[in-house]
């Protein structure tokens, strides 16, 4: 169960978490607690759940990276070796199964095209890979998410 401070200290990182060298330390200061407090709470908040991903959304495009969200059409037999197979890949930043033709879907960043197409011709040529598609953004839109405790 999550207590006030947890909220108040959730509300707070989610939009005003300072770039600074100690960030805790001035959200300490913000709640009125020590940092140590901030830290262990936190922790504890990722160790229970209710904190899946701490860290910074980069413009990737901006710093000359390419993405795409990619379909491929996998055997259900083979669905874990060829998920277990893309997840090795660093730049793969989601990877889920879904239903439907095209059940394994996942988004990857490179750091050139070549890197991309290398990667995912590899991909579709795993065993049990039937079909594989490229969807890249042509237009991107980033939409804010605060979720208010």
């Amino acid at each position: 169960m999550l207590t006030n401070f947890d909220k108040e200290l959730l509300n707070l990182i989610q939009t005003r978490l300072p770039l600074e060298s100690r960030p805790f330390a001035i959200v300490a200061k913000l709640l009125e607690v020590d940092e140590n407090t901030v830290i262990e709470r936190l922790s504890w908040l990722k160790d229970h759940g209710y904190i899946r991903r701490f860290g910074a959304f980069f413009d990737s495009t901006y710093l000359g990276y390419v993405s795409t969200l990619a379909a491929a059409k996998v055997c259900p037999e083979q669905m874990t070796e060829v998920a277990q197979a893309v997840n090795a890949y660093a730049g793969v930043t989601h990877n889920y199964e879904r239903d439907g033709e095209y059940n394994l879907w996942f988004t990857l960043l490179t750091a050139n095209q070549l890197e991309q197409d290398q990667i995912l011709a590899a991909i579709g040529s795993l065993p049990g890979v039937e079909a594989l598609i490229s969807l890249p953004a042509i237009e991107k839109y980033k939409v804010s998410v605060a979720f208010n405790l």
